[in-house]
C-alpha cells in the first residue's frame, strides 16, 4: 500500500524536474534561433560582419563576459547576486601585469595561479558576509564593489602596465588561436563544459538549485547552506580572477580602471540566457549564450552604424524583456507543477 502510494509521487516529482528542464531548453533555443535571426538579418545589410575576422571578435568580446557568467549562475541559481566580480577583476588584472612587468622571471602559470587565488580570496569575503554574517547580498556586493577597486587604486597609485612591460607568452593567451577558434574562448568553453556537469551530476551542484529554490527547505533537508553559498562565491571570484588574467592578456594596457561597469553586462548576460533573478533554475550554457547573444547585437548594432546611446537603450530593453518572461515563464512553470500534485 505503501509503495503503491509511493509511486505517483515519485513520478510527479520526476514529471516536475522534467518540466523545468524542458522550460531552460526551450529558453536556450530561444537564444540560438535569435542569433542565428540576427546573423541572417545584419549579414543580409552588411555581408562583413559574418566574415571570419568579424565572427573572431565576437567570440573574443564575448570570452570574457561568458566565463564571468558562468561564476555569477552559481551565486544567481542560490538566490544571491555578486555585485563586485568588475572589481574582482580589475584587481586581479592589474596584480598579475604588475607581478609580470616588475619580476621578469617569474612564470607564467604561477601568475595565472596567484590571480585565481586573488579572486577566490575576494569571493570568500562575498561568501563568509552573505553566507554566515547574513548580510543581503545586494548589499555585501556593492559595498565590496567599491572596497575591492579602492584596494585597486590604492595599489596602483596612478601606473599603468603595458604590452610591452609583459612577458609575449602572456600576451599570446589572448591573441593565439586553436584551430581558428580564440584562446579566450576555448578556455571559457572548458569552464562552461566543467561547471555544467558539475551542476547537472553532482550533489553539491543540484544543491545549489535546491537552495535558491527554497533556503528554508534546504535547511530542513540537512544541507549545509552557508557552507554552499560561500563555495558559490569562492568559485565565482576564482573564475573572476581567470577573467582578468584573460584581460590583461587580450588587451596589454592595464591600469586600475579595468572592467569598471562590466557587472552590469555579466548580469545581463545571465538573465538574458534564463537564469531566474530569484534563484532555484537557470544553466551556465544559457547564461553563456547569453553573452554571445549581447556581444553579437552591439557588434552588429556597430556594423549597422546605430549609434552608442541607442546600443545601451538596445540592451537594457532586451534585459527588461527577459526579466518579464522569465517572471511569467516561471508563473506557468509553478502553475503546471500544482496541477500534476493534484489529485
Amino acid at each position: 500500500m505503501t509503495s503503491t502510494a509511493a509511486e505517483p509521487t515519485s513520478a510527479r516529482r520526476g514529471g516536475g524536474r522534467r518540466l523545468v528542464d524542458r522550460v531552460a531548453r526551450v529558453r536556450e533555443l530561444g537564444i540560438v534561433v535569435a542569433l542565428g535571426a540576427l546573423f541572417a538579418v545584419t549579414g543580409a545589410a552588411n555581408p562583413s560582419f559574418l566574415s571570419y575576422g568579424s565572427i573572431r571578435d565576437i567570440l573574443l568580446n564575448s570570452a570574457i563576459v561568458a566565463l564571468l557568467a558562468v561564476g555569477q549562475t552559481l551565486v544567481v541559481i542560490t538566490r544571491n547576486v555578486d555585485l563586485s566580480v568588475s572589481s574582482v577583476v580589475g584587481l586581479s588584472a592589474f596584480g598579475g601585469a604588475l607581478v609580470l612587468a616588475d619580476h621578469p622571471g617569474v612564470p607564467v602559470p604561477l601568475v595565472i595561479a596567484g590571480c585565481v587565488a586573488l579572486g577566490a580570496a575576494c569571493g570568500a569575503v562575498n561568501g563568509l558576509l552573505v553566507g554566515a554574517a547574513r548580510v543581503p547580498a545586494l548589499v555585501a556586493t556593492l559595498g565590496t564593489l567599491y572596497a575591492f577597486r579602492g584596494i585597486d587604486y590604492a595599489w596602483a597609485g596612478g601606473r599603468q602596465v603595458n604590452a610591452a612591460d609583459m612577458p609575449e607568452g602572456f600576451l599570446a593567451l589572448g591573441t593565439r588561436s586553436v584551430l581558428g577558434v580564440p584562446l579566450p574562448a576555448l578556455i571559457a568553453l572548458a569552464v562552461l563544459l566543467a561547471v555544467g556537469w558539475m551542476l547537472r551530476n553532482l550533489r553539491s551542484g543540484r544543491e545549489l538549485y535546491a537552495i535558491g529554490s527554497s533556503p528554508e527547505a534546504a535547511v530542513l533537508a540537512g544541507i549545509r547552506v552557508r557552507r554552499r553559498v560561500l563555495t558559490a562565491f569562492v568559485a565565482n571570484g576564482a573564475l573572476a580572477g581567470l577573467a582578468g588574467v584573460m584581460w590583461a592578456a587580450r588587451f596589454g594596457t592595464v591600469d586600475a580602471t579595468v572592467a569598471t561597469g562590466k557587472e552590469l553586462d555579466v548580469i545581463a548576460a545571465v538573465v538574458v540566457g534564463g537564469v531566474a533573478i530569484f534563484g532555484g533554475s537557470g544553466t551556465v550554457y544559457g547564461a553563456a549564450l547569453g553573452a554571445v547573444l549581447l556581444a553579437s547585437i552591439t557588434s552588429a548594432l556597430a556594423v549597422l552604424r546605430v549609434d552608442a546611446l541607442a546600443q545601451t537603450a538596445i540592451n537594457g530593453a532586451l534585459l527588461l524583456a527577459a526579466i518579464v518572461l522569465d517572471r511569467l515563464l516561471a508563473l506557468r512553470v509553478a502553475a503546471a507543477l500544482r496541477r500534476r500534485r493534484s489529485p
